[in-house]
């Protein structure tokens, strides 16, 4: 394994890992009406990997759907603001349950299509 593919490797597990945060965060804490911390983090930790690995998959001049990319980064971008909205503004745990609706949409799109 050659560094550029351990990197990508690495940046999808981060990705996966941020992605597993924010549903794991926003769904256990769904019926406890509050804000979980770190969901903002996870949200904007997710869509930063995401870009990175477009970035070194380009650099790797492997095949990029760059449709779908872009459908998932304006879903990552939209869960991010949702995730720090919630967490900054009184009432957010209202913005919990369109948070994890959409990480599982933007999962459902990068595995089926």
């Amino acid at each position: 394994m050659d560094r550029m593919e351990f990197l990508s490797s690495l940046l999808v597990l981060l990705h996966f890992l941020s992605w597993a945060l924010v549903l794991g965060l926003s769904v256990g804490f769904l019926r406890r009406g509050e804000v979980p911390k770190g969901l903002m983090h996870g949200a904007i930790s997710a869509l930063v990997t995401g870009l990175l690995i477009v970035g070194v998959w380009e650099m790797r001049d492997l095949d990029v759907n760059h449709v779908k990319v872009a459908i998932k980064l304006v879903l990552a971008a939209v869960i991010a603001v949702l995730a720090v909205r919630a967490e900054r503004r009184p009432g957010g745990d209202g913005l919990l349950a369109p948070v994890a609706g959409l990480t599982v949409l933007n999962m459902v799109i990068a595995v089926f299509v």
